[in-house]
């Protein structure tokens, strides 16, 4: 069985449709299921937007220290970070973006959007080389168009009939051509980019990495290198039906390889446990095929 066909099998058995892209960050070999699909990105659209934060910071147009103070009021639906709080908050533009990534903060990650802008986020990624890659709005922007999309009262009364004959169906949330979307090879390559010091200079590519490695849940990716000495850092994107991840992993004799792992179940639970545990071994069975 080749590579692919066993990294398809394993998407079966999990009960997804999956997407995949692995790259080799010093030799360029790729290996890839549906790399160049259109995808969903959902939370993942926080790289993009972090690339673009850092590379107006070098350029001088923004302050990363500047204070940001958001009140109760200016809250983004989300189980972490400022998100989940109730009082208000001072942090600093660059601390807001380090939780966007560490732990998925959408609070954070809206008032890092609101300093960048989206068409400066689209620009950027056109600029980088990955033409694919479309940020359609913050996630304030995403959330709201789910409940309209939906035609109920709020998201409460969403998630309790997502289930209901036809209503994933209206989401434009879950359709490529109506939300945030790249393709799996253009996510990988943005990672690359990041690994390589080509998404920004050398000084905000070393801070970005740092991010990504600090993020604390869940575990997809790391999920396939359960090894003490391979150091995975990502970043996850969960919708309903969805479950992602893009990152790079790094091997102690120097290989480095970027992954971008994006599936779609029919549940609609809000835990699938499968899902997420297929994109590490996805993972792994495309690294392994890239190192022999």
């Amino acid at each position: 069985m080749s590579a692919v066909e066993a990294i398809e099998s394993a998407f079966r058995s999990a009960g997804v449709v999956g997407h995949l892209h692995a790259r080799d960050l010093d030799t360029g070999r790729e290996i890839g299921v549906r790399s160049d699909a259109p995808v969903v990105l959902a939370s993942v659209f926080k790289v993009p937007l972090l690339v673009t934060f850092f590379r107006h910071a070098a350029a001088g147009r923004l302050d990363p220290t500047d204070q940001v103070t958001l009140t109760s009021g200016e809250r983004v639906a989300g189980p972490t970070g400022v998100s989940a709080l109730l009082d208000e908050v001072r942090m600093s533009l660059r601390d807001l973006a380090c939780m966007m990534i560490a732990v998925s903060d959408n609070t954070a990650a809206d008032a890092v959007f609101d300093r960048v802008g989206g068409e400066e986020i689209n620009a950027t990624m056109k600029t980088l080389g990955l033409p694919g890659t479309h940020v359609a709005g913050n996630g304030r922007d995403l959330l709201d168009s789910m409940v309209t999309d939906s035609g109920l009262a709020d998201a409460g009364e969403l998630w309790e009939r997502l289930d209901e004959p036809g209503m994933l169906s209206r989401l434009g949330a879950l359709d490529p051509a109506r939300t945030s979307r790249s393709t799996p090879r253009e996510m990988a390559g943005l990672m690359g980019l990041i690994w390589r010091d080509e998404a920004a200079p050398p000084g905000e590519c070393a801070q970005m990495r740092r991010l990504f490695g600090l993020q604390v849940w869940p575990h997809r990716l790391s999920s396939g290198f359960p090894y003490d000495d391979v150091r995975v850092s990502g970043k996850t994107g969960t919708l309903p039906t969805l479950r992602n991840e893009i990152g790079v992993v790094e091997y102690p004799d120097g290989g480095r390889y970027a992954v971008a792992v994006f599936t779609r179940s029919a549940l609609t639970t809000s835990v699938l446990p499968q899902a997420d545990a297929v994109i590490g071994t996805a993972a792994r069975l495309a690294v392994e095929a890239l190192r022999r």
